[in-house]
């Protein structure tokens, strides 16, 4: 994006401000799904500021305007933000101060503050109105200025759909749609609304291509025992997949109908929701004589604990993943000392091998190939006017995933390009006991993932060295790469770790303009032992296939432990990869999975 073009797109906001009487106006980076990757057409906030991460949100007052976002963005903001008028805030440092309070400050007594009500969060849009309306700050909710002033946007995309037979979803959607009406029975409430996209897509055994990386479809849906309603373009549907969902019992509406059907819900009905995965407009949609019952949505845990057809299909995709890595690494070992590997080259061929497998559909994010000080970039994107040139020295992080029609994947590897240094090995062995610890924890029932995240980090606090992102997040099937409840982090999170939930095991540590390292395995929780004294216990089971380059350790940092899970791990790998390799490319892995 030109950042030259960002101060005259300002402006058109700043005189669509001025004409509805607005003093500042909030962007978030979500959809009217509350997407964390939204559809081109809602790309707002990166379309006004010029800041393309994933994550972050911009205000624009009358005088000044502003990116909020994390600290896994900070290098990368900063360049983007470069002389567009747009100041970058980094969040949870001490010395930014709170967006909401920032617009306070700005917009005054008496003042008004816009916000889009169908892309804001329920939960935020109530926040932020309370904060206002202490300060006698009036929200209007009412505006959408992207529709006035982007005069090349996007549509919403019209990509059909397909559905997953039982075969590979391991569940019908008539089973799904009782055991829902089952979890609202215990909840005592009559209906529930579903509006983010992978738990629409998870409901109907439903995908599409409207948003890049994710398989699925731009819908809402209503649950209850009395009818299913599957909000979404009919245009986008096959006779044959409105006749299978028709067998159902599932009606078929219009995409924005359902704001209609919502205003029109029988009196006194229990409508259950989620305050942060619905939009403020539906929410307010509601009529005032229905109960809101908001709760964490039921539908996100049942997604989250695959089933046994679900889990199979992930170690599926591992076996393909596994096998176009291990090409990949290969080719990338050969290529290296040529002078010829760029950022983008690796982009590029892992697609190529990925795209060579079974039931291959697509990346399941963007390929983060850092090398060098951009390995420190944690969601660093390469293109080819800014990409390096691999060179035989230092260390090359490599973050990429697959989408495989019965799996997901996403994995990281740092890998020697060459000659390293002693504090590089060191950084390295401490990432890799970090991730080692948490792959072997053994915790009882009712463990939160915050409660193991520390198992990760210890190592690295014990150097004075950290990071700042999660060491975990949920993962899809067939669906999206991060996807909740659980996840591992610092943060806090009420969501138990369950039995058949796939996780990340992502310890890093990162120093700016030098290197990044970042180890990533799949993880899935399991049952170990069951006691009659002390309850259930569970651990998990490593389902990524591809080996951890040795290279980088510094042995003498390893436990004994450490060296028999890593070399345990290693055999695995082989194990499950052999028999799909060339001669070549089995005595290569041969070679990367020996004991140390």
């Amino acid at each position: 994006m030109k950042t030259n073009e960002i101060p005259a797109r300002l402006e058109a906001m700043r005189q669509f401000m001025t004409e509805k009487n607005l003093d500042a106006f909030i962007i978030p980076s979500t959809d009217a799904h509350l997407s964390e990757y939204p559809p081109k057409y809602w790309e707002s906030r990166k379309w006004i500021s010029g800041f393309t991460g994933s994550a972050g949100t911009a205000v624009v007052t009358k005088e000044k305007a502003g990116v909020w976002t994390d600290s896994r963005y900070f290098i990368q903001a900063a360049e983007e933000l470069k002389d567009t008028g747009f100041d970058l805030f980094k969040m949870g440092q001490p010395e930014t101060p709170d967006m909401t309070d920032w617009i306070i400050e700005q917009v005054g007594s008496g003042g008004t503050v816009g916000i889009d009500g169908l892309v804001y969060a329920s939960s935020d849009a109530k926040s932020l109105k309370s904060k206002l309306d202490s300060k006698n700050i009036n929200l209007n909710t009412e505006f959408d200025p992207f529709s006035v002033i982007r005069t090349d946007r996007p549509e919403i995309p019209q990509n059909h759909i397909f559905t997953l037979p039982v075969e590979v979803a391991g569940e019908s959607v008539k089973s799904k749609i009782e055991r829902i009406n089952a979890e609202l029975k215990k909840l005592e409430a009559d209906g529930i609304i579903i509006v983010t996209l992978d738990a629409v897509a998870w409901t109907f055994n439903m995908r599409g291509n409207d948003v890049e990386y994710n398989p699925v479809a731009v819908a809402y849906a209503y649950v209850s025992e009395n009818e299913t309603v599957l909000f979404v373009d009919p245009d986008k549907i096959s006779e044959e997949i409105a006749e299978e969902y028709k067998e159902q019992g599932i009606i078929i509406s219009d995409y924005n109908n359902v704001f209609e059907y919502v205003a029109n819900l029988p009196a006194d009905s229990k409508v259950c929701v989620t305050g942060n995965k619905i939009n403020w407009k539906l929410l307010q949609t509601i009529p005032e004589s229905c109960k809101i019952v908001d709760v964490p949505s039921p539908v996100d845990l049942m997604k989250s604990i695959k089933n046994e057809t679900e889990l199979e299909g992930f170690r599926n995709a591992m076996i393909k993943d596994g096998v176009a890595l291990v090409k990949f690494y290969m080719w990338l070992e050969k290529a290296i000392p040529t002078g010829e590997v760029t950022e983008v080259m690796i982009e590029e061929k892992l697609l190529e091998y990925r795209s060579q497998q079974e039931n291959f559909v697509g990346e399941s994010f963007g390929t983060i190939a850092g090398y060098a000080g951009n390995g420190a970039i944690v969601h660093y994107h390469a293109t080819p006017e800014n990409c390096l040139t691999i060179k035989p020295e230092g260390l090359l992080l490599i973050d990429s995933g697959g989408q495989y029609k019965d799996g997901t994947t996403d994995i990281t590897r740092t890998v020697a390009a060459g000659k390293l240094t002693k504090q590089m090995k060191a950084d390295y062995t401490n990432v890799l006991k970090g991730h080692i610890a948490l792959a072997t924890a053994i915790f009882p029932e009712g463990t939160r993932g915050s409660q193991l995240d520390v198992l990760a980090r210890k190592a690295l606090w014990n150097n004075c060295l950290t990071y700042w992102h999660g060491t975990g997040h949920g993962i899809g099937h067939f669906l999206n790469v991060h996807e909740g409840p659980q996840n591992i982090r610092l943060e806090e999170n009420p969501t138990l770790l369950k039995p058949g939930m796939v996780t990340s095991n992502e310890p890093g540590v990162y120093r700016a303009n030098q290197y990044g390292i970042r180890i990533e395995n799949l993880i899935v929780t399991q049952e170990y032992r069951k006691t009659e004294e002390f309850g259930t216990f569970y651990n998990f089971e490593t389902i990524t296939l591809c080996p951890i380059d040795t290279r980088p350790i510094s042995k003498k940092l390893l436990t004994k432990c450490e060296k028999k899970w890593l070399n345990k791990y290693h055999k695995m790998v082989y194990k499950k990869l052999k028999n799909h390799l060339s001669v070549e490319e089995k005595t290569w892995l041969k070679n990367k999975t020996k004991p140390i």
